[in-house]
């Protein structure tokens, strides 16, 4: 009973959030940066499972190398071209993911405490949650070529 009211109220909360209007700010960025901000994402995205997965098996060291990847050093790697273009806000939560990540690093070397380590990482994940809250990405550019049969799109 408990699994079929947890299902109920999780299909419910979807259909509320699903009608609600999105209201993030939007961030109006050509192809490039887009695809630079997602890949970084999605880097950081399975940095963070990577690092849990050590965490089982109490690796410590390889919670502190996946960790280091994600830290400050990720930044070097051709933002200059976003600063003008992204609000402060939005730059100051991703610089302080990465230099949670270098902290994560740290601690995992000196302290080797995976109980630590899981709170700080629920803290660094919060701030991508705020950041996916406030934020939307839309481009600037519109695609190459528009779909010539969007009819196809209406199988049944």
């Amino acid at each position: 009973m408990k699994k079929i009211y947890a299902l109920a109220l999780c299909l419910s909360m979807t259909t509320v959030m699903a009608m609600d209007i999105d209201e993030r700010k939007i961030l109006s960025l050509n192809e490039m940066q887009r695809n630079h901000i997602l890949a970084e994402m999605r880097a950081l995205l399975q940095g963070t499972q990577q690092i849990l997965h050590a965490l089982s098996k109490e690796d410590m060291m390889a919670v502190a190398r996946h960790a280091r990847i994600l830290g400050k050093e990720m930044t070097h790697k051709g933002e200059d071209h976003l600063r003008s273009v992204l609000p402060e806000n939005f730059m100051q939560l991703g610089m302080s993911v990465h230099q949670s990540f270098d902290q994560i690093a740290t601690d995992a070397e000196t302290l080797k405490n995976p109980k630590h380590t899981l709170i700080q990482l629920s803290d660094t994940m919060q701030h991508c949650i705020t950041c996916h809250a406030a934020y939307q990405i839309r481009t600037t550019e519109l695609p190459a070529k528009a779909e010539s049969h969007p009819a196809h799109h209406n199988h049944h």
